[in-house]
């Protein structure tokens, strides 16, 4: 029991030290986000990384997923006779939950992963060390451009989802289920609002917090050389995965059933 005891306690003291630093890197960047000098090169460089090079897994992602959500809902619905409303169940799930979610992961898989392998070879290198020696304040420098790229190229990725997994729902619902292509369009537009649209891109933007932050913060923690970077990396997609998780349930129940 004792030792149980002991476990708990280190693992809620390394939780609150955990959110702390966390915390702490994430004011410090808003205020360098804030300062200048801007490097606009930079930031263009980061959401080519971010935004565009994740398109085709974005792509495929969203694609897929729209075609599924199709054909399940098509397996109840035909029962019912109620195949016309199988656009505005895909339309709905697309923009208000399933995009925003299922995007975030792939690029916390992607980027996050790369974010702490880049920044922990260059803890482990002294490179950021030797930033500080320059008087280069490294979340500036570093963090920062990040931050901003991931901000802004996410919502986009999100919307880019939602279009192409409506897409994919058309595929289905009307080479395959016989609607027609003015009904499809009708039945997606029709029952959505933009609370639902709205609803997806804030919680994108939580979402590209969560990526940038966490990540960036496991990068610049690492020790222990090749190993640790190993490390580092799949703590942030893990923990990135888990806060993306768990931040679009709260979100959900803010939304949807509070007030």
């Amino acid at each position: 029991m004792k030792k149980l005891i002991e476990g708990f306690g280190r693992s809620a003291i390394g939780t609150v030290r955990y959110a702390g630093g966390v915390s702490v890197l994430f004011f410090e960047t808003l205020f360098w986000v804030a300062m200048p000098p801007f490097r606009p090169g930079q930031i263009y460089d980061q959401m080519v990384k971010i935004g565009v090079d994740s398109l085709p897994i974005a792509t495929l992602t969203a694609f897929f997923i729209g075609v599924v959500i199709a054909l399940q809902s098509a397996y109840q619905m035909i029962k019912v006779s109620a195949e016309m409303y199988i656009p505005s169940l895909v339309s709905i799930s697309m923009t208000r939950e399933i995009a925003p979610i299922l995007t975030a992961l792939v690029v916390a898989g992607r980027v996050g992963a790369s974010i702490a392998a880049e920044l922990g070879s260059m803890k482990v290198t002294e490179q950021i060390d030797a930033l500080e020696t320059l008087a280069t304040p490294p979340i500036k420098y570093l963090v920062a451009p990040r931050f901003l790229a991931l901000f802004t190229m996410l919502p986009l990725l999100t919307v880019y989802a939602d279009l192409i997994g409506i897409i994919g729902g058309y595929t289905v619902s009307v080479y395959k289920l016989g609607l027609t292509h003015s009904m499809y369009i009708k039945m997606t537009f029709q029952p959505l609002v933009l609370k639902d649209i709205f609803t997806g891109l804030f919680k994108s933007l939580i979402f590209a917090v969560i990526i940038c932050i966490v990540s960036c913060y496991e990068g610049m923690k690492v020790e222990g050389g090749a190993e640790g970077v190993g490390l580092a990396t799949t703590r942030a997609v893990v923990i990135s995965s888990m806060l993306i998780i768990t931040s679009d349930a709260l979100c959900t129940v803010i939304f949807y059933f509070v007030g």
